[in-house]
Order: C-alpha cells, then structure tokens, then sequence
C-alpha cells in the first residue's frame, strides 16, 4: 500500500482508539478492564512506522485463526484486562499492532516494553474474523470493531420476552426519531453465548454483514465501522441512549407512548432511509 494524504497515521488510530475508550468509559460500558477495541488498516509495518512506537518485534506469532484476506495488512488491538480509559494517555501500554503474514495463520506481533498485558483481548478471534470477513466481502481497506457492555442494553438483554431481534429493535427504535436514521438496520440480537467462544465468533461475523452492531445477549455488544472507532461509539451511543429510555419506562409502569410505527414511517420516508425494521 502506498499511503496518500487521506490515510490515517499511526499516531491518529491511536488518537481515535484513545477517545473511544475514554468515550466508553464515560458511558460506564466498560467497567475496569471490560470492553475492547481494534482497528484494522490496508498497511503495513513500514507504512505506519510500527517499530518507532512499537519496538518489541515477534515474527511468525500464530493467530486465533486463519484471516487470510489481511495478509500484508495490520490489525490493532487493546490487551488482555487493559482498561479503556487508559488507551487514550497510554497507547503503547495497552495496544499491540499484528502484521498478518501470507497464508493468514501467523503474524509479526508488536509490542512496547512498557505494555500492560501478557496477550491480546480474549476476544481477538472475532475481532479478527470480523476484519478478515469485511476485507474479503467487501474489499474493505480499513475499519473498526468494538466491543462493550452498555448497561441498560444488557439489561433488555436479560429480558426473555424482549430477547428477539424484531422485539428488541421496536423497543430501542420508539423512544428518538433519529435513532432509526442513525442506525436503520438496527441490531440483530444473538442468545446468550460463551464469551470469547467460536460459536459467538461465527454468529457475530454473520450478524455483522448485515448490520452494524449486534447484541451478545447477558453480556454487551459488538460494533463496527468504516469510518473511525469514535463513529463505531457513536453506535452504541444511538442504540444505548434508545435502552435507557425503555428501562426507564418500564420502570414508571410503561407510561410513555413512544413514536409510533405510524411516527417511524413518516420519519423514515421524510429522510429517504432504507430499513428492514418497518
């Protein structure tokens, strides 16, 4: 790859990873070393200057599984119990940056002397499946993937008679007009499944092809974006602030009308969305 004026530096990912998490944090979606964050980028080491920022260098370090569309490219990753709110003051304590070798089954990890954890998120396989899964259907040349536990949409998420994707959605969607503008294929909602798990990895890179976030059910979400981590937070921010207003209203006996489906469709004909949900 050859970077041009528009490509993000190294030192802007970090940047951006760092406001994420500080973002996060002040939404209490990732309490102490909860939540992680990644970014993947159509680059290499040279391209982004890895070994100033990162010295520590391991070749040939085996990866959770084969992403054989990032070859050449690299993934950025938060650590294992790192906690997000300290990404933004101490990058290269609690990121690493994999360079993924032709074939996809290995890469060359790096690291900083200083780092905070002995091995990436426990949930690296799906982020990793998730960026190798856009990059080959899609062709993208960057994105990124976050995972959080915001409070009151993990709350819902413990709600049996609520716990479909239809169900779901309609209560999150009905308390802001902007909330279907913002996020119109709203999220798919998966049962309860073991964190860090190949089957959680392989339902949430299906549901991610259709959406962009979905709700690991008991547990918190997993986010992605083309555009930035803070546009990925942005995500949970809409879907999270539409929970809020529902625990809220179950909590005062369910007195609020919300915006109707009537409401909705006007609101989506006005802004021309395309949504799957009405």
């Amino acid at each position: 790859m050859t970077t041009t004026a528009t490509d993000p530096t190294l030192n802007e990912i970090l940047t951006q990873m760092g406001a994420a998490g500080g973002r996060l944090d002040h939404m209490a979606a990732v309490e102490a070393g909860a939540g992680n964050l990644s970014v993947y980028v159509d680059a290499g080491a040279q391209d982004l200057g890895l070994e100033r920022r990162f010295p520590q260098v391991r070749p040939a370090t085996g990866l959770p599984l084969p992403a054989p569309a990032l070859a050449g490219r690299t993934v950025l990753v938060t650590g294992s119990g790192c906690r997000l709110r300290d990404v933004a003051d101490s990058p290269e304590a609690t990121i690493s940056a994999f360079v993924v070798d032709d074939g996809g089954t290995t890469a060359t990890w790096y690291t900083h002397p200083d780092r905070a954890y002995e091995r990436p998120t426990s949930e690296f396989n799906s982020h990793l499946a998730i960026h190798n899964d856009q990059a080959e259907q899609r062709g993208l040349g960057f994105q990124a993937v976050v995972h959080a536990q915001p409070p009151h949409l993990v709350q819902l998420s413990h709600i049996k008679d609520i716990r479909s994707t239809r169900e779901f959605n309609r209560r999150i969607l009905r308390w802001e007009p902007e909330t279907i503008v913002q996020v119109p294929a709203g999220a798919e909602v998966l049962d309860f499944m073991v964190p860090g798990s190949q089957e959680l990895m392989e339902n949430t890179v299906r549901a991610l092809r259709d959406h962009v976030i979905v709700v690991w059910s008991k547990h918190g979400v997993m986010v992605r974006s083309d555009t930035s981590p803070l546009a990925a937070v942005d995500t949970v921010e809409y879907v999270e602030t539409g929970a809020m207003y529902e625990v809220r209203n179950m909590a005062s006996g369910n007195l609020g009308e919300g915006v109707t489906d009537t409401e909705l469709r006007a609101v989506v004909e006005a802004f021309g969305v395309r949504t799957p949900l009405l």
